[in-house]
């Protein structure tokens, strides 16, 4: 017997034939115009996507990377709430709808799916590639301006991965206002990188004092510990390059590591880890240094050593972003 077909799998199977029929130069060339504006340091007032060559290429390019970020996230969160599943989702400025592929591969079963982004020619592929993933058959993508005006209809879920960067800080403001006051959870997703960091710990911030606790990455809703501007929470997911990906940035090797930064937040009770690793963990002779955030409100380095017996082996198969001690 075959053995069932993963989300990522057909994902992937999906977003190999989009660049049917466009020049590799030329998708590599609309590569990196949209990188250099989804870089940009002013928030745009207008959908970066223009057509659908733009959104085959860059969905080619970047929602696997999208996907394993937000899967990431998904994951740490369900361990967080291990009884709830989510009755329905919306994903804010979802584009071709990565989120929502996370989103089934973290909780099977079909509900009611909702995409709300500014760019028609996204959510016109995004549609289109859904049809390869029976949880999203039912979906709803619907053009909406991302801002201040947004409405968002009661909902169990809410996602927000890579948009706050676009936006103007009275517009992420109201966004993340809009998604607390819609959803029972929320989970926002950043690029890795002190500035998404920053995004995601106000974003933290407007949750909690609208009455969620924090679920994950997280093990406590007090104040972050780290000290702004001398580090930044983030984490990083192994994600399987294209030939595309090889084009555009010139490398050989099969993979590349996507950085993130994230906050999984609940109105309901939620149970985060003890401690989480926040950083790659230090494998030496006899001993693994872990870097840990506790629930103590607080960064601290613990050594495992041979003498910990189950837990020296428990510590070499940690891996960055896992709680601490292994979830049973």
């Amino acid at each position: 017997m075959n053995a069932p077909v993963s989300p990522a799998e057909t994902l992937r199977a999906a977003l190999a034939g989009l660049l049917d029929g466009l020049p590799p130069k030329q998708a590599a060339q609309a590569v990196d115009r949209l990188i250099a504006k989804y870089r940009g340091a002013t928030p745009t007032d207008a959908p970066i996507l223009r057509d659908r060559a733009d959104v085959a290429a860059y969905a080619a390019y970047r929602m696997p990377a999208t996907f394993e970020a937000v899967r990431s996230a998904l994951d740490a969160f369900a361990e967080a709430v291990p009884e709830w599943v989510p009755a329905s989702h919306v994903d804010v400025g979802g584009g071709t709808g990565a989120a929502t592929w996370a989103v089934s591969a973290t909780w099977s079963g079909a509900r009611p799916v909702t995409v709300l982004d500014w760019a028609e020619p996204a959510l016109a592929l995004g549609r289109e590639i859904a049809g390869a993933n029976p949880a999203l058959g039912g979906a709803s993508w619907r053009r909406a301006r991302i801002g201040s005006s947004l409405a968002l209809e009661s909902t169990d879920l809410v996602t927000v991965s890579y948009v706050l960067n676009e936006l103007t800080p009275a517009d992420r403001t109201a966004l993340v206002d809009a998604a607390a006051g819609a959803a029972q959870a929320v989970v926002i997703v950043e690029a890795g990188t002190p500035d998404g960091y920053a995004r995601v710990i106000e974003a933290r911030d407007r949750l909690i004092a609208a009455g969620f606790q924090v679920a994950a990455p997280c093990p406590h809703s007090a104040a972050c510990p780290i000290v702004s501007g001398e580090d930044w929470c983030h984490f990083s997911t192994r994600v399987s390059r294209s030939s595309l990906h090889r084009q555009v940035k010139g490398g050989s090797l099969p993979y590349e590591d996507e950085k993130f930064s994230y906050v999984a937040a609940a109105r309901f009770p939620v149970a985060p880890a003890v401690s989480r690793v926040v950083r790659r963990p230090q494998i030496r002779k006899g001993q693994v240094l872990l870097d840990l955030c506790e629930a103590e409100e607080r960064l601290s380095r613990t050594t495992v050593t041979k003498r910990h017996g189950d837990l020296y082996k428990a510590a070499r198969d940690a891996a960055w972003g896992d709680p601490w001690p292994p979830l049973p």
